[in-house]
């Protein structure tokens, strides 16, 4: 059974950067993405960006390109979300989850394994 544990979030002023890291363990991961998403109040879940474990392909939202990295490190078993440039609309609680390869990497619903995600606020 995938485990994934998230950490990380916290509260940030306008233009301010966090760092989240996703910790995964229970599981090989090498054919697997690895994704963040993020889920604002009223709001649906949506895709922030996606890496693969084995050869470190990334995916990004295009409302996060140029703002936002995602990387792993396989040995500690982690991925990790460093997010610059923060913008009020970021503010949610961020998750990370794991598809298997030949998913659709953008669609929560092909994740099967979830964190209990990290509360991200950013102040204007």
């Amino acid at each position: 059974q995938a485990q994934l544990v998230e950490s990380g979030g916290g509260l940030v002023q306008a233009g301010g950067s966090l760092r989240l890291s996703c910790a995964a363990s229970g599981r090989t991961f090498s054919s697997y993405y690895i994704g963040w998403f993020r889920q604002a109040p009223g709001k649906e879940r949506e895709f922030v960006a996606a890496i693969t474990w084995r050869v470190g392909s990334t995916y990004y939202a295009d409302s996060v390109k140029g703002r936002f990295a995602i990387s792993r490190d396989n040995a500690k078993r982690t991925v990790a979300l460093q997010m610059n440039s923060l913008k009020p609309e970021d503010t949610a609680i961020y998750y990370c989850g794991a598809a298997p390869l030949g998913s659709n990497l953008f669609r929560e619903y092909d994740y099967n394994s979830w964190g209990q995600g990290t509360q991200v606020t950013v102040s204007s």
